[in-house]
């Protein structure tokens, strides 16, 4: 979970943050948002959050739900890593997409 917070709050040193086809096809302003309403995201509880890993969630902005959710492959981003918990072998990658999409 403390992994997965510094990124999405913008340590991109440990993945690669993403925008689905919807999420990119917004303008830019409303794009910014989105991801700063990701970035500042602390509404995890043990109904959202089972795993307490931080990995998924939900943010509303101007009446849409977007989900975002991060997964974590190996450095060449070929296959799943075996350890999300060590960042020498992992990159995380965070994608924000539109409701309607998930």
């Amino acid at each position: 979970a403390q992994l997965n917070d510094r990124f999405r709050q913008g340590d991109h040193t440990l993945g690669q943050t993403f925008g689905s086809p919807w999420v990119g096809s917004l303008p830019s302003e409303d794009q910014q948002e989105i991801f700063r309403l990701v970035r500042v995201f602390d509404g995890f509880t043990p109904g959202n959050d089972p795993w307490r890993e931080h990995d998924f969630g939900s943010v509303e902005f101007q009446g849409e739900t977007y989900h975002f959710k991060i997964d974590y492959y190996t450095l060449d981003l070929e296959h799943a890593s075996e350890d999300p918990s060590n960042p020498a072998i992992t990159t995380r990658v965070l994608v924000v997409m539109n409701e309607s999409e998930y």
